[in-house]
């Protein structure tokens, strides 16, 4: 007789997305767990609130832009997100929380992600007294190759 030890069952989609939420110290709302869905079932992307709310008016999802930017923040605060901030009042939000940097296709906004491990610094300056660096971004800024 084989002993197989019992496997617990996948969560399914609908119980995936509010348990993802409460582990993350957010409450499960119907917002939230709609743009959830959108944000996360497609495996990583970059997204910008604009974006997400015209993906959510075409998914029927009735929300407005200040509670996506809202949504958008409380997931970024609660660990679920990265922001890029490309320049002031340009952001991306990335469902990759791993370290990793970006291209950025100047022309198009197109982001890329570039593993952590392919961007090297030699020397990061010290930090004033009293702060510690939490996290090094590294955006790096690309167009058509010219002749």
């Amino acid at each position: 007789m084989t002993d197989i030890a019992p496997t617990m069952p996948r969560p399914s989609h609908d119980q995936a997305v509010p348990a993802r939420l409460k582990a993350a110290g957010l409450r499960p709302t119907r917002q939230r767990l709609a743009l959830a869905s959108l944000l996360f079932d497609a495996g990583h992307r970059h997204v910008t609130a604009e974006q997400l709310h015209g993906e959510a008016g075409m998914s029927a999802i009735k929300v407005s832009l200040a509670t996506i930017y809202n949504t958008l923040h409380q997931f970024t605060e609660a660990g679920l997100l990265r922001e890029v901030v490309i320049e002031p009042g340009r952001s991306y939000f990335d469902t990759n929380t791993d370290d990793h940097h970006h291209f950025y296709v100047e022309g198009t906004g197109q982001l890329l992600d570039i593993p952590g491990a392919s961007v090297s610094l030699a020397c990061l300056p010290t930090p004033p007294e009293g702060t510690a660096i939490s996290r090094v971004d590294v955006i790096i800024r690309i167009g058509p190759a010219r002749a």
